[in-house]
């Protein structure tokens, strides 16, 4: 028998990835080791560790034998919330909330999303570029991607990682850097839309996330709860509105 054959040429990295702020082990990821300082600046503000980016003030990578330690430096007020939602926390690759310390950790204190709307055929635009722009994903068959569109379709940032959480969190850093207006534009997810998806999108000050995947019960709760408006299934012209489906405009009929 021939051995089947795979036109992907390489092996996804994952690593172990500890985050530590100022001095405090706080959690351990599996996660891929690219953009790193982006995670730790998304990771610090969608678990409301730091309420913005300005309270970081600085990363150290440090790679170890192993795996890699992310030294965070962040503001003295910032302390008291990491004691409080300390976790120690080992992390799979699809795992968000693994090793919180209590049933209370689960669930943040969320804002509500802003009013946003979005064209739908820009929707399907963003997704539809989605694949061109994620090399890891080319390389190996084994990544995520989550990338930030504007009102028009057109992705201005993307990132990967093994990891959708990981992933989103990544996005999310590097969107926090450079002062992007989360009301002008939409989250675009290559997994589910996980109920920790959502949470960390409604963290981020994003009003919309669109998934390829379906989201869970619990994901559309928290959506309708506060107010952010959730797509699934977003793939080959069509897709699912779970939230606020009158954001979704569209000349053809909308399912729901």
């Amino acid at each position: 028998m021939n051995p089947s054959h795979s036109s992907y040429l390489a092996l996804a990295e994952e690593v172990p990835v500890a985050l530590v702020f100022n001095g405090i082990s706080h959690a351990v990821m599996m996660a891929s080791p690219v953009h790193l300082e982006d995670f730790a600046l998304g990771f610090a503000l969608t678990e409301g560790l730091i309420d913005q980016a300005s309270q970081l003030y600085g990363v150290e990578v440090i790679h170890q034998p192993h795996g890699i330690e992310l030294q965070l430096d962040v503001a003295a007020q910032s302390e008291a919330k990491l004691k409080e939602r300390r976790r120690s926390m080992a992390g799979r690759t699809g795992c968000g909330v693994c090793g919180a310390d209590s049933l209370t950790q689960v669930k943040l204190a969320l804002p509500q999303a802003p009013l946003v709307h979005i064209d739908v055929d820009a929707m399907h635009r963003a997704h539809a570029h989605m694949r061109a722009l994620q090399p890891l994903k080319q390389q190996t068959g084994a990544t995520h991607a989550a990338a930030w569109s504007d009102p028009q379709g057109e992705i201005t940032l993307l990132r990967e990682d093994v990891g959708r959480h990981n992933a989103l969190d990544k996005l999310i850093g590097a969107l926090s850097k450079t002062s992007t207006d989360m009301q002008q534009g939409f989250i675009c997810i290559t997994s589910r839309a996980s109920f920790e998806m959502v949470q960390k999108t409604v963290m981020a000050g994003a009003g919309v996330l669109t998934a390829v995947s379906a989201p869970t019960r619990l994901a559309v709760e928290l959506a309708a709860q506060h107010n952010l408006a959730l797509a699934g299934l977003v793939r080959d012209q069509t897709f699912t509105a779970y939230s606020h489906i009158a954001r979704f405009h569209s000349s053809q009929p909308i399912s729901a």
